[in-house]
Parts: structure tokens; sequence; C-alpha cells
């Protein structure tokens, strides 16, 4: 996946160049260091393999009149979550007690404001990678999954689904067998359970189905 990483990683951050402009456009070429680009590559890409919803140096008024940047914010109906990564150098020794009690203010606002707040340190994504994955997926699971618990449906008719909502798009059975590291037979039947439950509609394919998507039950509530 190391061309697909870099060719989409580049593609997302020329995008989203494109559509800022002043201070929002220059933090993103300038600010976006390191550690920014380090979470794209070992904690985000890895969990969803797309870059939808993701917004980098993202724009929020501030509780003084001002504004502030987020390092990423993950943003869908209902659904705000603020993903910060922290880097380790002198500049964090040398801040005055001032900047700190800022910084702790302007979490709090967020949460407030109705954000939900996640912060990683530099080290963490670097040494410990797939902890900082399973944190961003079980989150991001919490807000979109939530509703799923609150349904009659079986406990692999659910992980399913929920695969379906982490990654976005279409899901194919081979990924749902790997995913459930169950047979192909197993698999058919669920999928065609959640299928004559309107959970799932098939997206391609006639006789034999190749992909699903979610379907308008699941997406309307919780997405």
């Amino acid at each position: 996946m190391v061309w697909d990483l870099k060719k989409s990683t580049k593609y997302f951050l020329m995008l989203t160049c494109r559509a800022r402009s002043g201070e929002r456009l220059r933090r993103l070429q300038e600010g976006h260091n390191q550690a920014e680009k380090l979470f794209l590559k070992q904690v985000w890409w890895p969990s969803f393999y797309h870059f939808r919803y993701l917004h980098p140096e993202y724009e929020v008024d501030d509780f003084k009149d001002g504004k502030r940047y987020l390092d990423f914010a993950y943003i869908r109906p209902a659904i705000r979550i603020c993903f910060e990564v922290d880097g380790y150098g002198p500049h964090l020794k040398n801040i005055s007690r001032w900047q700190f009690s800022d910084s702790l203010e302007r979490q709090n606002q967020l949460v407030i404001d109705g954000w939900t707040v996640i912060r990683f340190s530099y080290d963490q994504i670097n040494e410990n990678p797939r902890r900082c994955q399973q944190i961003v997926q079980q989150v991001i699971g919490r807000w979109l999954g939530d509703e799923l618990d609150q349904t009659s449906l079986s406990f692999v008719e659910k992980e399913v689904l929920r695969l379906a909502i982490r990654k976005g798009e279409a899901i194919t059975p081979i990924e749902v067998e790997k995913y459930l590291n169950s047979t192909d037979k197993t698999v058919k039947k669920v999928l065609s359970q959640l299928v004559d439950k309107k959970m799932l509609i098939p997206t391609s394919g006639t006789m034999r189905v190749r992909s699903y998507r979610l379907g308008d039950q699941v997406k309307h509530p919780i997405l």
C-alpha cells in the first residue's frame, strides 16, 4: 500500500490546498509538519484507506473572538471529532504557564462546543501506531455504531455493518470473510440476511453480488 498511500496523501493535501486561502492556506503549507504527516501515514490511512470527512488545519472560532486551527477535524452530520498531534521538542520545554493554561482552556472550549477531542503524542504515533489506530477506530465506531446496539441484529450482523461504517464505502464478501475470519457460506448467509432487512444494498453484480453498501435505514439515523 506504500504507493497508494503516497499518492493519496499528496492528492488529499493538494485538493485541500486548492480550497484554502490566506492564513488557512499558509498554515497548511507551512504548519503541516512531520508529526501530522506521520499521523496520516501511520494511523489514519491504515485504519480507513481513504481521507473522506477528514480536514487538516481546520479553522474554528476562538472563545476570545479570534481563530484557532485544529490539526485534523473529522466532520459528519452530528459528529465533530478533533484529532491533535502533539510533538515533543524544545518549544514544549520552554512553554510558559500562560501558554499551558491557554492550551487547556482551548481544549475545554472545544468540548463545551460539542467536539470530541483526541490527542496523540509524536512518540505514540511513531512507536505504537497500531494502538493509535485502535483508538481512532473506537472513537469513530462508537459514534457511528452505537445505534446498532439498539437493534435486534445478531452480533455477526452488527460487526458486518460496523465494518461498512468504518470503511465509508462499499464492502466485498472477501473483505467480510477476512474481517470475520469466517467461511464463504457463512458470509453469504449473513449478507443475504442484511439485504433482506434493508441494512445492506447490493451495488454491483446481478447473479453474484460483488459488493454492498449501507442501506438508508442505517445511514439516515447515524450518518
